[in-house]
């Protein structure tokens, strides 16, 4: 008897740690972040907008892509462009420093004006839930490789695209992108 329960148990735990069939994934929208000055951000705000969201970090090669995401930004932002910005020190200890540290380093650098969010991790243990559900989806699965990798997010609320890090914020694909979802209503 003490076998079949167990049985039992295991099965109906099992059970209700799997998602129902049908059961669609969180769109990237239904997560709540932390902003970079503490204030936490339901990201369901930007529902109805393009949102490109970006792992970033002050010491690496790609930094100066603060610079095009800046533009991007400066260009489409009335357009329904949302740009945001998750500071995180997973490769090669390129971000270090503090929340209000990298706020500065932004403003004083490059200008940012776009969202940021508090530092995060984006892959291993302690990923945050945001990133965990952006690197299962279906289409654009598989661990973010270094800083400054961009998922795009569409109108719906859907992820359309992923570019890696060596995709400038001002290249054709990406422009072209982020163009064709401003289009879609």
């Amino acid at each position: 008897m003490k076998l079949l329960t167990a049985i039992v148990l295991a099965v109906l735990t099992g059970m209700q740690n799997k998602p129902s069939e049908g059961t669609k994934m969180p769109a990237p929208l239904n997560f709540t972040m932390k902003s970079i000055d503490g204030k936490p951000i339901d990201l369901s705000k930007y529902q109805g907008r393009v949102v490109l969201m970006v792992n970033v970090a002050s010491q690496c090669g790609f930094t100066p892509q603060y610079a095009g995401l800046e533009e991007l930004h400066k260009k489409y932002a009335a357009s329904g462009l949302s740009i945001l910005g998750f500071p995180s020190n997973d490769f090669g200890a390129q971000e270090p420093g503090s929340d209000p540290e990298i706020a500065q380093f932004c403003k004083q650098n490059y200008g940012v004006e776009f969202d940021m969010f508090s530092k995060i991790v984006v892959k291993g243990p302690g990923q945050a839930p945001l990133y965990k559900y952006l690197t299962a989806h279906p289409k654009f699965s598989g661990q973010v490789d270094w800083n400054f990798e961009k998922f795009l997010i569409g109108r719906n609320g859907d992820v359309i695209a992923r570019f890696k890090s060596e995709v400038e914020p001002a290249s054709k694909q990406m422009v072209s992108a982020i163009e064709n979802a401003l289009a879609a209503k």
